[in-house]
């Protein structure tokens, strides 16, 4: 018996069967192999889900947004003032308006630093 006709039998077997005995026939299949019938769904959405995996990973560039400026307020208008080399009156309105990005496009470990820095005064950040 030639591949092509065995197939084309099994096609036309299961063209017969009603929903209840298909549903039956593909659990009996995945106990067989020990595969899901799932599968190729996930294996379809699974590349669009691991591209937005990837780009996160690849993310190279990160924003340092102040949230909050704290009950130190001064001391973190001296911290911001310092890493935006904004004068004092810019670094002022910067931290009065939050939340507001102190730093935008910088390294990962850039972030983090500023991030620690400006917690150390008391002020709230978040890194995206």
């Amino acid at each position: 018996m030639a591949e092509g006709s065995k197939k084309d039998k099994i096609i036309e077997l299961v063209k017969e069967l009603n929903v209840m005995e298909l549903a039956e026939l593909v659990k009996a299949l995945e106990e067989e192999f020990g595969v899901s019938a799932a599968a190729p769904v996930a294996a379809v959405a699974g590349p669009a889900a691991g591209e937005a995996a990837k780009e996160e990973e690849e993310q190279t560039e990160f924003d340092v947004i102040l949230t909050n400026a704290g009950a130190k307020k001064i001391q973190v208008i001296k911290v911001v003032r310092q890493i935006t080399k904004l004068g004092l009156k810019e670094s002022k309105a910067l931290v009065d308006e939050a939340p507001k990005p102190v730093a935008e496009g910088v390294s990962k470990d850039e972030a983090q630093s500023i991030k620690e820095k400006i917690e150390a005064e008391g002020g709230s950040v978040e890194i995206k």
